[in-house]
């Protein structure tokens, strides 16, 4: 009775996580594919037919909408490790007590909500706004430069709204490294760039693997910025998703994006996680 209890704990430990995916992601995932495979209209009520033709209808209508979402969350993602990763560096090594007081700043603008946070960016780089207007009147800059409505505009407006999502995971992990270990690596004649390149930089790839996750995903399916910030020639897919779903009531086109939206990434990350190398970072997870 025993030997049966201990080999069914591990099983039953596992139980509440497991019926929590089952329903909170297994079963919307489903459901989405189902929706995709239909057809109908709002009126006449939508049937099962598996059309899965949808697919390429989709892909082939929306396909600029997808590029540009991949190419401006991976430019957005790039920015955010380069501007990240010396923030949460200096924080982990250089702020001493003052650490949570630094950490708490970056997490303040959180306590604003995230389209309230875009629409006052949208304010402050508005042709008559607070900032471009004082410097087309002093002739710093031509009367027609303008930031909104640009390609700049949207992939600005995500590095500052999903900024703090990369240097959290990267300060967690740097937090982790023992400093006795880069003393040592000192020790044995290591200089700073190559102790860092050698024992720090491989030790918070981690984090960095996770920042990148947390930042890239949501960067590349946010409808918010592209839409505030981007005007209509910078639409992106999430808000083709919007406008399917919300204004057009075309259900099946709006799940076969989400669904195809979701394999892209899946598969982005499984190509990341590849080409990092999955062991390595586990390898210094553990440590």
């Amino acid at each position: 009775m025993r030997r049966v209890r201990a080999a069914l704990a591990p099983y039953l430990l596992a139980l509440p996580g497991g019926l929590w995916l089952a329903v909170f992601l297994v079963v919307p995932i489903a459901t989405m594919a189902s929706v995709a495979l239909q057809t109908g209209n709002l009126m006449d009520g939508f049937s099962q037919t598996f059309n899965i033709a949808i697919f390429g209808e989709v892909f082939a209508q929306y396909h600029t909408q997808f590029l540009r979402s991949i190419v401006y969350g991976g430019i957005a993602t790039v920015i955010m490790l380069v501007v990240a990763y010396p923030m949460a560096y200096w924080i982990a090594f250089k702020a001493g007590r003052r650490k949570s007081v630094y950490l708490f700043l970056i997490l303040l603008p959180f306590f604003v909500s995230f389209v309230l946070r875009t629409i006052s960016w949208g304010f402050l780089l508005a042709d008559d706004g607070i900032v471009l207007a004082p410097l087309r009147d002093l002739g710093l800059i031509p009367d027609d430069f303008h930031i909104l409505a640009t390609t700049t505009a949207v992939i600005g407006g995500l590095v500052y709204n999903f900024l703090p999502f990369m240097v959290l995971p990267i300060y967690v992990a740097l937090e982790r490294v023992d400093p006795r270990v880069i003393e040592a690596a000192q020790d044995l004649y290591a200089g700073r760039f190559q102790a860092f390149v050698r024992v720090v930089l491989p030790l918070s790839l981690p984090g960095v693997f996770a920042g990148v996750l947390m930042t890239f995903i949501p960067a590349t399916s946010d409808p918010v910025n592209a839409q505030i910030l981007g005007g209509t020639s910078n639409t992106m897919i999430g808000n083709i998703i919007y406008t399917e779903y919300l204004v057009n009531n075309d259900y099946p086109a709006a799940s076969a994006l989400s669904f195809m939206l979701m394999a892209v990434l899946l598969i982005g990350i499984f190509v990341y996680a590849r080409a990092l190398g999955t062991e390595n970072v586990m390898e210094a997870a553990a440590r």
